[in-house]
């Protein structure tokens, strides 16, 4: 089910003032295939990555590494290469490899940074939280110009990325919340198990995979069809349902 959205203005204050609150107290951004349209690069890099291996890279894998963390998708690498090179070395060189092509573009998702920009300007806290290295983070935020979040959080921030929690705790405390009273963005199964997996509010923009919707989860299929107008009828669409 996508989201729709009918209640009344009335509906959304007598929610709102139970609560003690009109919104959500932080909203969190996965990067790859969420914030930025990466995913075709990552789909052309473990393609060379293999290729020299006599592998050749198919949809089937591509779904299979959606999400990452790089380190499962080194081993994955490895597996289909039957061992050609040690894991570290899979996972390293499709590190190199993405990054010198972030570095060079970078497309961002449509309705992204719209939606970015107009929490900030209503004075919600967000944050960019990715499963990628620092080093790929960084290559996405410098072809952005203007870093358009407070703070990111790489896979080498935490000890355990996604699918672990840690990274959004992470974000929380950053930020001064309270996880459970906040909202994640994700794509990727990897991204949505993480979200789940801190308490947080989910929202689910997937591509390549199906997210079912629950309690505390629904799914969408772009970030355009979302504003502040319309998160705040979801914060009270989600509170009514606890």
């Amino acid at each position: 089910m996508y989201l729709h959205i009918n209640k009344p203005y009335g509906t959304l204050l007598q929610v709102t003032n139970s609560d003690h609150r009109g919104f959500f107290d932080a909203v969190f951004f996965d990067m790859d295939g969420l914030m930025v349209d990466s995913e075709p690069l990552w789909l052309e890099s473990e393609s060379e990555v293999t290729a020299p291996y006599g592998y050749k890279w198919s949809d089937e894998d591509q779904v299979a590494s959606l999400g990452g963390p790089l380190t499962r998708v080194g081993e994955y690498i490895f597996n289909r290469c039957r061992g050609a090179q040690s894991p570290a070395y899979f996972t390293q060189k499709l590190i190199d490899i993405q990054c010198a092509k972030l570095q060079g573009k970078t497309q961002l998702m449509p309705g992204a940074i719209e939606l970015v920009r107009e929490l900030q300007a209503h004075g919600v806290a967000t944050g960019l939280v990715s499963a990628s290295p620092r080093t790929i983070v960084d290559a996405v935020l410098y072809n952005l110009g203007a870093n358009p979040f407070p703070f990111s959080i790489s896979s080498d921030d935490v000890v355990n990325t996604k699918p672990h929690p840690d990274a959004y705790l992470l974000a929380a405390q950053k930020s001064g919340v309270d996880i459970s009273h906040s909202l994640i963005f994700e794509d990727s199964i990897t991204g949505v198990t993480a979200a789940k997996a801190s308490g947080a509010w989910l929202i689910a923009v997937p591509h390549l995979v199906v997210v079912p919707e629950s309690a505390r989860v629904r799914s969408i299929k772009s970030l355009e069809q979302l504003s502040f107008s319309k998160l705040q009828e979801l914060f009270a669409d989600f509170a009514a349902a606890i």
